[in-house]
């Protein structure tokens, strides 16, 4: 179709359908032919007609070694792909919507310090003071420190910036910053004491991988990412009151306080769980809320769930990217996501102002 025939055709689709619409019909079209790709791409290719098999239960036509690839390695694999973006997507969403900000993202609320400074802890003490908990927990180990650093950072948080029983967004930006100094310091003493080994797996966890997804890791973060998305029905009005500031919020019968204890409980579980499971991967949070925001209005009834859709079609591609570009090796998720969302970001900002953008 050419260039002047989708333009003619653009505007009346658009006007009788509205944009959100067909925003969540690209995304959905688009997520599910990046969920079959992924499924099928990798260092060892999968054909479509024995991942047709897979899908319609015809395992036993079947080799051994497509249905071991496919059920062990690529099905965990997509799966958790699509739950993180989502829970990145989302919880970018939710933090640009309480602070009214751009480029709000879930290390204000201290999720991803805290998480990178227990993940550190985690290296670095396994075979010393944290050895007993590392042969209980086992697999789950560092997943389960990351988990709980994000939440503790989030709640220290929260105490700082809540008094008599109300939340000021501003003293919590500013207690993530001295929070987040204060976690950065602990992990530069850690990083001081690690020896190479320990360097090496702390420098590929800072940087972002789903390698290792299995389906135990699947079901712990899932949990956490639908329990967010099902809370964005309850938060869209509020936000959306919000949005015109706290006051007017108020009169409009809008619970504040209520929404953004919710909001800050939601992007705490959906972004350290996602954290915790793959480590530090930046710009799906910013990024995926700011395009679709440009695309389909800022209402978020339809930023919210669009966010979520968003995210999960970036890291799933995102992912087949990183797993096949220098195959058999594989390159680190959150370079793949830096080297997409970093000129994205950019070129928004040079077409539009950045308070032109903000919700």
């Amino acid at each position: 179709m050419s260039t002047a025939l989708f333009a003619t055709v653009r505007g009346p689709v658009l006007r009788h359908v509205g944009a959100p619409t067909v925003v969540f019909v690209l995304l959905g079209t688009g997520l599910v032919l990046a969920t079959v790709l992924s499924l099928a791409t990798g260092a060892t290719d999968v054909g479509f007609a024995d991942l047709w098999r897979f899908l319609t239960g015809r395992t036993e036509q079947m080799g051994a070694q497509t249905r071991l690839v496919i059920e062990a390695i690529r099905l965990p694999r997509t799966a958790l792909a699509l739950l993180v973006g989502a829970g990145l997507g989302l919880a970018g969403a939710l933090m640009q919507g309480l602070f009214r900000n751009p480029l709000a993202d879930p290390a204000v609320v201290g999720v991803t310090s805290g998480a990178a400074t227990a993940a550190v802890a985690a290296i670095v003490l396994g075979d010393g003071v944290l050895a007993p908990l590392a042969a209980l927990l086992g697999q789950e180990y560092l997943p389960t420190l990351a988990f709980a650093g994000g939440l503790l950072n989030t709640a220290l948080l929260y105490f700082f910036a809540t008094r008599g029983q109300r939340t000021s967004t501003a003293t919590l930006v500013l207690a993530g910053i001295a929070v987040g100094a204060f976690a950065a310091a602990l992990t530069g003493i850690l990083i001081f004491l690690a020896d190479d080994n320990q360097l090496r797996d702390i420098t590929f966890w800072s940087l972002g991988s789903l390698g290792g997804a299995t389906a135990a890791r699947v079901l712990s973060v899932a949990p956490f990412v639908l329990a967010a998305i099902i809370a964005c029905p309850f938060l869209a009005r509020g936000l959306d009151a919000m949005a015109l500031g706290d006051a007017v919020a108020f009169h409009m019968g809008v619970d504040v306080q209520r929404v953004k204890k919710v909001v800050i409980l939601s992007v705490a579980a959906a972004a350290g769980a996602t954290v915790a499971v793959t480590g530090s991967i930046g710009f799906v949070g910013i990024v995926v809320p700011h395009v679709l925001r440009l695309a389909g209005g800022a209402s978020h009834r339809f930023l919210l769930p669009a966010s979520a859709l968003g995210g999960a079609l970036l890291l799933v591609t995102a992912d087949m990217f990183a797993r096949t570009v220098v195959a058999p090796a594989e390159l680190p998720l959150g370079i793949i996501t830096a080297l997409i969302g970093a000129p994205v970001f950019l070129s928004m900002l040079l077409r539009r102002r950045p308070w032109e953008i903000a919700p």
